[in-house]
């Protein structure tokens, strides 16, 4: 364990150094002024460095392990005809794992640093208008619907290319017809997700998955997960501002009729 600890400390260092060096660069030489608050500067970094060194120790020894190990006990054939009657190849049969697919894409998406951040600056910049927790909210349900997409995907075995597709397609057109002041946002809603939390517990619940389910390879099937995790999020926020806009279109007919 101590031997991990260093090996991802110095990981974690060589990944965080280019970008300080960088910013302490352009600040010096192209800015030419001295950092401000260097000392506060200094030890938020180290902070960094060990905050994500724990993090990613942990994330190997505990969530990515756990996502694993939990995709490949509900796709065991014994849990499966204990809860389904029918043939094993049917894909009603692995109705426990969207289920877990889905809890488990809500609650990573709602606990993503990443999101919060972006929630967070959302909420300051409009005044308030875009709420931090709805924001969070309606991401983290798509990403739990792209979970369950996903993972219907896998055992079914049907071509990855073509959800993708038809996701984008679907956000083009809702593109087209929403307010432009919240396309940004729901376009980086679908970035964010993919980050330090989700991203191992996903990859980890595909490959499991495909692991188990009969004619699926890990290495064709087993990823992809995560693309789903970036196009769902951006249908459901570009959803949730259509429909906001068709309540207060509503509201405002009701008003005129009264």
């Amino acid at each position: 364990m101590i031997k991990e600890i260093g090996v991802t400390f110095f990981t974690t260092v060589s990944d965080v150094a280019p970008i300080v060096v960088l910013i302490a660069m352009f600040q010096i030489l192209v800015i030419k002024k001295t950092i401000p608050n260097l000392k506060k500067v200094v030890i938020g970094v180290v902070l960094v460095i060990l905050g994500l060194t724990f993090f990613l120790i942990g994330l190997e020894q505990a969530l990515f392990p756990l996502g694993k190990i939990m995709a490949i006990q509900l796709s065991q054939p014994e849990f499966l005809m204990k809860h389904y009657s029918g043939s094993l190849t049917d894909w009603q049969a692995y109705y426990w794992i969207y289920i877990f697919a889905g809890l488990i894409g809500f609650s990573t998406t709602i606990a993503e640093p990443s999101l919060y951040a972006v929630a967070a600056k959302a909420n300051e910049v409009s005044g308030g208008t875009i709420g931090t927790t709805y924001l969070r909210v309606v991401v983290a349900i798509g990403v739990a619907f792209a979970l369950v997409v996903g993972s219907y995907r896998i055992v079914v075995g049907d071509s990855l290319a073509k959800y993708i597709m038809v996701g984008y397609l679907i956000v083009v057109i809702q593109t087209i017809f929403v307010k432009k002041d919240i396309v940004a946002l729901a376009y980086d809603s679908g970035g964010v997700t993919t980050s330090t939390v989700t991203v191992p517990i996903v990859a980890a619940l595909g490959l499991g998955l495909a692991t188990v389910v009969p004619g699926r390879n890990p290495a064709l099937d087993g990823f992809g997960l995560i693309a789903f995790a970036s196009v769902f999020p951006m249908i459901t926020v570009l959803g949730y501002a259509q429909f906001m806009d068709l309540i207060r279109y509503l509201n405002k007919i009701k008003k005129l009729k009264a």
